[in-house]
């Protein structure tokens, strides 16, 4: 329309983090036993992405440093994301690959080894871990969304 003055939006602020779901081609995925007591338990290698990294490279450097392994031939499969309560949105890109080299090696952030993915649900998993494993396995979705409702969170899967 001419004429029309659209108004400009306020930039949101905004923390991206990864994870990945590294498999190999006998049904077993790497996953990390976290010592982390805000988010202890087993989950996926991952952390955030530094100023200025790409979002694959960030990845492939979290992999690297919390198992020892290089991945490589990444697919971003779904974006998990939520608004905080000081109002900055939190973004976790999750990843997955069958590709790797290296050694396999723990760090200080938790204990990692290969387990057969039919019997992770079997293991102490980290918060939501459950959920997320549903959305990595699941090629329909690709936004695990979580929304406040009423003062209780409230989990969309898109």
């Amino acid at each position: 329309m001419k004429g029309t003055i659209i108004p400009m939006r306020t930039p949101e602020s905004v923390i991206f983090t990864n994870m990945c779901m590294v498999y190999d081609n006998a049904g077993n995925v790497l996953v990390e036993d976290r010592v982390d007591p805000d988010w202890p338990g087993i989950a996926f290698p991952g952390g955030h992405v530094e100023n200025g990294e790409s979002f694959t490279d960030a990845a492939i450097r979290e992999v690297f440093e919390e198992t020892g392994l290089t991945a490589s031939k990444l697919s971003l499969c779904v974006i998990k994301d939520w608004t905080r309560d000081d109002g900055v949105r939190y973004i976790v890109l999750l990843y997955k690959t069958s590709t790797y080299e290296g050694e396999l090696k723990s760090s200080d952030e938790g204990e990692v080894f290969w387990t057969p993915l039919s019997s992770i649900s079997d293991k102490k998993l980290a918060s939501n871990m459950d959920i997320m494993l549903k959305v990595f396995l699941d090629d329909d979705i690709s936004e695990h969304f979580f929304c406040k409702e009423n003062d209780k969170w409230v989990e969309v899967l898109k």
